[in-house]
């Protein structure tokens, strides 16, 4: 008997260590995919940039050839158009970084938090295990200090007190 708690116990406390350790390894492969997620958004925005780069260069273009076709003059307000033209392209690329970094920091964030539920679930299931070890031991009965079986006792009802060897009913001890 005592032998098939000790087991128990020990059971019970390897299931909680066994417990914390997987929580924590959920815990760091959902890290790692929030850090790739990170990572691939910083890709992407730089491939946005660039695309916008690009498509800004080609509008640039374009409207410096018409300023040259319709014959005015690149000084003045052509020039202002393309300058003006050139900010607000320059803000469509900070506005694209400034996203990615928003979406980035969120990432990097949730990787952290993940990170450490994992180490709370590793210390959770310390204690866990601790505490299976503490209870489970102290169920465990010593046979030499086992108490003796008495005919006398086995007989008195669940709610009695006794005095000697007499069971007496006592007000406070309810009827059974």
């Amino acid at each position: 008997m005592c032998t098939l708690a000790l087991l128990g116990t020990a059971l019970s406390a390897g299931g909680a260590l066994v417990e914390g350790q997987q929580s924590k390894r959920m815990a760091d492969y959902q890290a790692r995919a929030y850090e790739q997620q990170a990572q691939a958004d910083a890709q992407s925005a730089a491939f946005d940039q660039s695309q916008e780069r690009h498509k800004q260069d080609l509008l640039q273009g374009q409207a410096r050839a018409q300023a040259g076709a319709s014959g005015v003059g690149m000084a003045g307000s052509p020039t202002e158009v393309l300058a003006a033209n050139a900010r607000q392209g320059q803000l469509d690329l900070d506005a694209i970084q400034y996203g990615s970094k928003l979406r980035q920091n969120n990432l990097n964030t949730q990787a952290a938090i993940s990170s450490f539920s994992g180490k709370q679930a590793v210390t959770a299931s310390i204690f866990n295990a601790g505490n299976a070890l503490v209870g489970g031991l102290s169920k465990i009965q010593d046979p030499t200090k086992a108490p003796a079986s008495n005919t006398a006792t086995s007989a008195v009802p669940t709610r009695s007190v006794i005095f000697g060897s007499s069971p007496l009913r006592a007000a406070w001890a309810g009827r059974s």
